[in-house]
């Protein structure tokens, strides 16, 4: 069995990311007074008590008919929450009281058959017994117990997760983490990264619209195909900082960061029709320097009118506007019809193995050897750049050490043509290569 899942709904503006965030330990809901900021199902591991749960933060419910499009479908992201879940936290503000809209939330969780613990937020004073009697007017919901708590201040979070975790079932059948594949979706807004992430994973997981800007936090969601797990991470379009213009979107494009962090590889989505442009550039940038696995998807391969050479000719410009990750492997599709999707999760398992892969230091001395022999190190002012021996020293991405007699000697160029033998030899497609110069202490003559 998989991890237990907590889904924690409400109406909006009632605390849930922040209590989110206090579950998990960190800050990785966003967290502003602004209704609606929450839209997609947002997933991320916690632990309490030694038991390791899955929690999902939600937006935030809403029920009358003119709320909007987005609305309706941060409702159903909402339900979809409901249905995962082993165990629902219903949030509800104490300042306001009970309202119309937590009864119809209620009322839906009831539907639901699953065990709902309420979760009265913002009583920040617990110092007198008084203070707390608005929390019971919350027994009219009909479902329980309701608990006190403030998300903000971190008062009786440890009591309400007692509460939630005596609902698991027993721990033995608890799920024992595996290795997973983590997969950044990154791009620009609009490029089709959450249709992609619909499209692998056979269900509208992510809110989908012609809107720029709809995804806002990074959601993640496992998904098992052929006897491997991978974590989908959506991530919010990635723009210039001068065009930024909420609190929220910057927010967003912290998060789209710190998914490329925890990545083993980002899948660069970039629109065919609008082609490679210096944004897409400096994302794959980001990708790159962070050393991940690189992975090109060119969406909406449907829409451009092509020839027999339209695909080689995107390929050689891809190659010549990100020449610094040339390394970088390339899959041309349609979300909308599903044309070669099916080839971008095999690619990103093999870029993740690429990146894990660990050579013998007699085999990776063997090739360095004959690189030099075929191409002697340049001369500086009459001294010699020599390329004594290497070793592995570590993964994802590769990272080898080769000792030099002075590394000051090595030029980006020679530099270049070693780690490109090395890929002739290894292979290593669709990871970068740290090569780190060292000089031998004292070189033996």
């Amino acid at each position: 069995m998989s991890k237990p899942i907590v889904a924690i709904v409400g109406r909006e503006n009632v605390g849930k990311s922040t209590l989110f965030n206090r579950i998990i330990g960190a800050r990785h809901a966003i967290v502003e007074n602004t209704p609606g900021i929450t839209r997609d199902r947002l997933y991320r591991d916690a632990e309490w008590l030694n038991r390791d749960f899955t929690v999902i933060d939600t937006g935030g419910i809403k029920f009358v008919s003119e709320a909007g499009p987005i609305a309706g479908k941060v409702r159903q992201q909402a339900e979809l929450a409901i249905e995962e879940a082993a165990v629902i936290i219903l949030v509800v503000d104490v300042t306001e009281g009970l309202t119309a809209d937590d009864e119809d939330v209620a009322e839906l969780l009831r539907r639901s058959g699953k065990p709902v613990v309420v979760a009265v937020n913002k009583n920040d004073d617990f110092s007198d017994a008084t203070k707390l009697l608005p929390v019971y007017e919350f027994y009219n919901l009909g479902l329980g117990e309701p608990i006190a708590i403030s998300a903000s201040h971190a008062l009786n979070i440890g009591d309400l997760l007692d509460v939630v975790i005596a609902h698991f079932p027993p721990s033995a059948d608890a799920e024992i983490e595996g290795d997973r594949i983590h997969i950044a979706f990154i791009g620009r807004p609009n490029v089709g990264k959450s249709s992609l992430v619909n499209r692998l994973l056979g269900q509208e997981r992510v809110i989908v619209s012609d809107i720029p800007g709809t995804t806002r936090d990074a959601i993640d969601t496992v998904l098992v195909k052929d006897d491997r797990e991978y974590v989908i991470i959506d991530t919010a379009g990635m723009r210039r900082k001068g065009r930024i213009n909420e609190p929220a979107e910057h927010y967003s494009i912290s998060r789209a960061i710190n998914a490329i962090d925890r990545s083993d590889v980002a899948v660069l989505v970039i629109d065919a029709e609008a082609g490679i442009i210096d944004m897409d550039k400096h994302i794959a940038g980001y990708a790159h320097e962070a050393g991940k696995g690189l992975l090109i998807v060119v969406n909406k391969w449907d829409l451009p009118e092509k020839d027999t050479n339209t695909m080689a000719r995107f390929e050689k410009e891809l190659k010549e506007e990100l020449g610094f990750a040339s390394y970088a492997l390339s899959v041309f599709v349609s979300a909308k019809t599903g044309r070669r999707c099916e080839k971008i999760l095999p690619l990103t398992s093999f870029i993740a193995e690429q990146a894990s892969r660990r050579l013998g230091t007699s085999q990776l001395n063997e090739v360095l050897r004959e690189a030099v022999a075929l191409n002697p190190p340049p001369t500086d002012k009459g001294r010699r750049l020599k390329v004594l021996y290497a070793t592995q020293v570590g993964v994802k991405p590769p990272k080898i050490v080769i000792f030099l007699n002075d590394p000051e000697l090595m030029h980006f160029s020679y530099a270049r043509y070693l780690e490109n033998k090395l890929r002739e030899a290894f292979g290593f497609a669709g990871t970068p290569i740290s090569l780190i110069w060292r000089q031998r202490e004292k070189e033996k003559l």
